[in-house]
């Protein structure tokens, strides 16, 4: 079925965003629910995600997209293994299909020396940042790889590239998750469609930004909707790109 102009992804696509409840993970949910997409939501916070559930609904109401482009809420902490693991078979008895994984997810970590870093932050930064983008892999990898147009893009940020004084706990594993999704990226078989990418993209105007830096001025940075234009398109059946690292390009105007 070719998509439509409004429904930019085939139907019956099942895309799965993880830091679903706010910032880039909600826009990233609303604009593939808005491309065609199904979309099953997962983060910690139940009331965050109803309200992405409530946007995508009201978005689907306003443009008269039908109800099965709406979201499925999968309320988890991806810092269980355990529940992360069955992910991907608890995906597959629902919908029996995943075409699309956007992982959102992350942690800021504590913004620390070096030799100041606690045991406990580091293992936790990691948890989320490096090790649940470990188990998404493996757990969905069957599923994205029997799609026809697989697509998994994750996000990472400058520091896993460029050292900087006091983030070197985030930075550290960015920089480990980068490499498990490139070499992922190698493996995946000749004969899959699927593609897996990165996407920096750069600074923006969230939750996790203002813990950062608290004394920021948000109006200059892009919003988290404006972002989310430059992910879908690395979602779609046409993107050829592989095992790459995608930097957002500027954007202008808060539109």
């Amino acid at each position: 079925m070719t998509p439509s102009p409004a429904r930019q992804l085939p139907e019956g696509t099942v895309a799965l965003v993880t830091g679903a409840s706010r910032g880039i993970g909600r826009a990233v949910a609303c604009a593939l629910a808005a491309a065609g997409a199904h979309c099953v939501l997962v983060a910690r916070t139940v009331g965050g995600l109803e309200r992405t559930d409530d946007m995508i609904a009201a978005q689907c109401g306003a443009t008269g997209q039908a109800a099965g482009q709406g979201a499925t809420l999968l309320p988890m902490d991806l810092a269980d293994g355990a529940a992360l693991d069955m992910l991907g078979p608890s995906v597959m008895a629902r919908f029996g299909r995943l075409d699309i994984l956007v992982h959102c997810a992350a942690t800021l970590g504590v913004l620390t020396p070096v030799t100041h870093m606690e045991a406990g932050a580091w293992q936790d930064c990691l948890a989320l940042n490096t090790t649940a983008a470990w188990r998404l892999i493996r757990t969905t990898a069957p599923l994205l790889e029997r799609a026809p147009h697989g697509r998994a893009v994750f996000l990472t940020d400058a520091h896993a590239c460029t050292p900087a004084p006091f983030w070197g706990m985030v930075a550290a594993s960015r920089a480990a998750q980068d490499a498990l999704v490139r070499t992922w990226a190698c493996e995946i078989p000749a004969t899959s469609g699927l593609r897996a990418n990165l996407f920096d993209p750069g600074i923006v105007a969230t939750r996790m930004r203002r813990q950062a830096m608290p004394g920021g001025d948000p109006a200059p940075l892009p919003r988290p909707e404006q972002v989310a234009r430059q992910i879908v398109p690395l979602c779609l059946p046409g993107e050829m790109r592989q095992g790459q690292r995608i930097v957002a390009m500027p954007v202008v105007g808060q539109g």
